[in-house]
């Protein structure tokens, strides 16, 4: 028992990602990153693999007392922004990323750090507004690019949105974290039939993140195959993972039928600047 509700809260941490509301949030943010739930790539974190054994409270000592010997050191500040977003210190990450920001003016890691830090708290505006100097149109980043589509896709703005992606994907054909944020971007602007297709695209890349075929299951859900998408939550996990994931994919799908109302499509949140681990 201790195993199984091990696993499914795992499973529900994997999904849970962003930051700033306890909406449910599938997205992965174009580049992969540990922090806003986020998933995101030259916005500044690398992929860590270690980093599910790390002790997020003692990264925030260490990095933060090498930040205050040197706030105006750029990998210093990056570090500890990090490490505070993954702690749920949204407010002081935004604090010292905005400082290092302006010591440093005109740093694009600094700029899409602090963009990202700015989505995660859930100041979507300002996070697009620096998201956007944080890249040049003659040198434009298609991870940037995908984490402004992201941004927009929380104010509302779903088709600006999936011009993003789709000029994310111009420079890095089917990348699948940019196809799984445009997947579900069709699904908050209620073109299930194009987020299905968009998210198989996404699946089917061999570098393609889990939670991609999550995202693919959810949509195959709400279309009302749930068979069809429990089988891919199953795909490839131990039996015990499988039995978490179904349960955790029929909780989350039964908030469309509650009350004859499609609760489950308001639960989709496009994550900014924390999928990636």
């Amino acid at each position: 028992m201790r195993r199984q509700l091990f696993e499914r809260n795992r499973f529900a941490r994997r999904l849970a990602s962003t930051a700033s509301s306890a909406i449910l949030v599938f997205g992965l943010c174009s580049c992969q990153t540990v922090g806003m739930s986020d998933i995101t790539g030259s916005l500044g974190d690398k992929p860590d693999m270690t980093s599910s054994a790390a002790d997020p409270r003692r990264e925030v000592d260490v990095d933060g007392e090498r930040y205050r010997a040197n706030p105006k050191d750029v990998e210093a500040a990056l570090a500890y922004g990090k490490a505070l977003r993954a702690e749920g210190q949204r407010d002081q990450a935004v604090a010292v990323l905005q400082n290092a920001s302006i010591a440093n003016p005109g740093n694009k890691a600094l700029l899409a750090g602090y963009g990202r830090a700015l989505a995660d708290n859930g100041d979507f505006q300002q996070a697009f507004d620096v998201l956007s100097r944080a890249h040049s149109p003659d040198n434009p980043d298609w991870r940037i690019l995908s984490a402004q589509g992201a941004v927009l896709d929380q104010l509302g703005r779903y088709d600006e949105a999936q011009n993003y992606y789709e000029s994310a994907l111009r420079i890095a054909p089917d990348e699948p974290s940019v196809l799984s944020n445009l997947g579900l971007s069709y699904v908050l602007s209620k073109d299930l039939p194009k987020a299905e297709e968009t998210l198989r695209r996404a699946n089917s890349r061999p570098n393609a993140d889990p939670r991609v075929r999550i995202n693919l299951a959810f949509v195959v859900g709400l279309e009302g195959h749930l068979a069809e998408a429990e089988s891919i939550v199953k795909a490839g996990v131990t039996p015990d993972e499988a039995a978490a994931n179904v349960t955790y994919l029929r909780r989350l799908l039964a908030r469309k039928d509650k009350d004859g109302k499609d609760n489950a499509r308001s639960q989709v949140r496009i994550p900014v600047a924390s999928a990636a681990r």
